[in-house]
């Protein structure tokens, strides 16, 4: 039976979502998350999860920073990213960190249910409205190799600079993740090493570049 994860804090839009993907495909198992952190806890139950569609900026989520730490932590899960945003440099930019599809929120159903079907079936999918114009937005190498430097870490190690991130000190980190300190500080050895970077500071702004902000949010 395939299996859907529905990511988004808002829950008249999870229940839309949950609505159409039964539509879409049928003897679907769904479940919903309001916050990147239910999702990693919902994707480390239940690992054989096919799909997520991922509201960029839920709880927890910064920009496309969920995206990154859902491809490390689980590559095999298909992802496709829901967002008011449909800016197609942001759209490019989530297509290279791994994104199978990207859905803006003013889709209407027929899009989502191609969508669905689409990234199940191993395809990657775009809106017809945004094709032409992310196929113009040239990808930056920059941002190709940040991916492929996230990608590179472990789990734990991405948990680790999640937390370094955030501004908690070894000790707060080997409490949150139950974990000796020592471990902490070889996991903080090896993401220096794999992001090219020397210390705390350095390691948090390679996951701040990946903050967007939330049209949703912004004041006229």
């Amino acid at each position: 039976m395939p299996s859907l994860l529905i990511a988004d804090d808002h829950p008249l839009f999870r229940a839309a979502l949950r609505q159409a993907a039964s539509d879409a495909v049928s003897d679907m198992q769904v479940r919903e998350a309001e916050s990147l952190e239910g999702v990693l806890a919902a994707l480390d139950d239940s690992p054989e999860t096919d799909l997520i569609l991922l509201d960029l900026h839920m709880p927890g989520n910064h920009g496309l920073a969920g995206l990154a730490a859902i491809r490390a932590q689980h590559p095999g899960v298909a992802v496709i990213v829901v967002s008011a945003n449909d800016d197609p440099r942001v759209v490019r930019r989530a297509l290279d960190h791994g994104a199978a599809g990207y859905l803006p929120k003013s889709s209407g159903l027929n899009e989502l249910h191609d969508a669905i079907r689409s990234v199940m079936a191993c395809e990657q999918w775009l809106p017809a409205s945004l094709r032409a114009s992310v196929a113009r937005a040239q990808s930056s190498s920059h941002d190709s190799e940040l991916a492929a430097r996230l990608a590179s870490l472990s789990p734990q190690q991405f948990r680790v600079l999640v937390l370094v991130a955030e501004g908690l000190l070894n000790k707060q980190i080997a409490d949150r993740l139950d974990v000796q300190e020592r471990t902490v500080k070889a996991h903080l050895s090896a993401i220096f090493e794999r992001l090219g970077v020397r210390n705390r500071t350095q390691a948090s702004v390679v996951l701040r570049e990946l903050e967007l902000s939330d049209p949703a949010r912004q004041v006229l």
